[in-house]
């Protein structure tokens, strides 16, 4: 079974052995012949039917070789598939809801916060109270009094450790939360509450009601060194780069800045990198994108109900999707090419969606007011978010990461030992 045998009858051997013969000879004298005689011989094999290049003629198809070996192992032997990833399930519920009350309803501040050291920082009035979610164990941090109250912002360093409070009367409080203990108060930045804040190694950086953005050193007693001035109205968003070097600030004012930390000047107000004007309501949502170092997303409010995607190197907007509703948060994945986005009227709902596409994957429901505040946890895998429905969810959204995957799971629930903040 090794070869194939020709049709012997439907081969003209009498032309085959012209060919092999006189044939060869005239191709060969060619070159001597007159024009009138090549179009005679051209003429005469057409004719004859002389103009066959083929010898042997294939008529049957080969018959089939025979497997010696089962197809499934050759196949598996000569390529082997990869195997399709399977598809994540998202659940479609939160995994855990707590009582939040007291909560503020207030779309310019930002009372949620998650540290390194998966501890959960909630602000609920006057009060800030820690959760600890290895053990599920809550405890107060600081109530604060009236007429400083209530907490507008909250944001743990980078240490896990250390913990800022801003206040409604313009300071901010610096907090050891494993002591229990204030370690100093900043005062002076404001003039008005500090809605807004973001860490950057040692500098705090804290946004106003005022609209004015300040650098404060916590290390020093003249924390002040620098102050970025640019929006005109209540600064509800900040955050920095993942390199440190760029600071997203969004405002009441519709304006998102860029700034650059190279440029900052402690003896005068610094000039932003990128002023960007393409939002038509508040932007108070801002995200870093972790796998595209100069990639930002910002969210506008009622008015706006855009995600837009920027390019912070050149200042040029990539995408811009209207999501339908007011958009109060936004989260990437720390494990995929994915982003969740929290919104208000009309379903207050949490979107996860697929970049660069930006297709739908989920939209999780439970909240009866807007999604005001979310935060991620350390590992990159479960969501909170807060509501004007004093309620706090969890939400088992993106999934777990690959290097944790195999580890056995000890708790299927984290949260089942806590059913209320207070």
């Amino acid at each position: 079974m090794d070869r194939f045998i020709p049709n012997r009858s439907a081969m003209d051997f009498d032309y085959a052995h012209y060919m092999l013969t006189d044939g060869r000879k005239i191709k060969e004298n060619q070159t001597v012949c007159s024009p009138a005689r090549e179009a005679y011989r051209k003429q005469l094999a057409e004719t004859l039917n002389m103009n066959r290049t083929r010898i042997l003629a294939f008529k049957n198809k080969p018959p089939a070789p025979v497997e010696l070996f089962p197809s499934e192992h050759s196949t598996a032997s000569a390529h082997p598939t990869k195997s399709a990833k399977p598809r994540r399930h998202i659940p479609q519920s939160s995994e855990r809801t707590l009582d939040a009350p007291d909560l503020v309803d207030d779309f310019y501040l930002n009372l949620l916060d998650w540290g390194s050291s998966n501890v959960l920082a909630i602000a609920l009035g006057n009060t800030v109270y820690l959760w600890d979610a290895s053990d599920s164990s809550t405890s107060e941090l600081v109530t604060v009094d009236d007429e400083n109250g209530p907490v507008t912002s909250v944001g743990w360093a980078p240490d896990g450790r250390h913990i800022a409070i801003g206040l409604n009367n313009s300071e901010v409080q610096l907090w050891d939360s494993a002591s229990n203990r204030q370690l100093r108060t900043l005062r002076g930045c404001h003039r008005s509450r500090v809605g807004s804040m973001a860490w950057n190694n040692h500098i705090l950086t804290t946004g106003g009601m005022d609209g004015q953005i300040v650098n404060n050193d916590v290390r020093i007693r003249s924390h002040v060194v620098e102050t970025y001035r640019g929006h005109q109205q209540e600064v509800c968003g900040l955050k920095w780069s993942a390199s440190g070097q760029q600071l997203a600030s969004g405002g009441n004012d519709n304006v998102v800045h860029i700034w650059d930390r190279s440029m900052a000047s402690s003896n005068s107000p610094t000039q932003w990198l990128h002023r960007l004007e393409e939002h038509t309501s508040a932007v108070k949502a801002l995200a870093w994108c972790p796998f595209q170092s100069n990639l930002l997303a910002t969210g506008g409010g009622g008015g706006d109900r855009t995600i837009k995607f920027w390019n912070t190197h050149t200042g040029a907007c990539l995408n811009s999707v209207d999501t339908g509703s007011q958009v109060c948060s936004l989260l990437w994945s720390k494990n995929e090419r994915e982003l969740l986005s929290s919104h208000g009227f009309t379903q207050n709902q949490l979107t996860l969606w697929k970049y660069p596409s930006m297709v739908k994957m989920a939209e999780l429901t439970g909240h009866t007011s807007r999604a005001l505040y979310m935060a991620q946890s350390p590992d990159g895998c479960t969501v909170a978010s807060a509501a004007g429905d004093e309620t706090l969810r969890f939400w088992n959204v993106f999934g777990v990461p690959e290097v944790a995957k195999t580890a056995p799971k000890v708790n299927r629930e984290p949260f089942s030992q806590l059913n209320r903040i207070r």
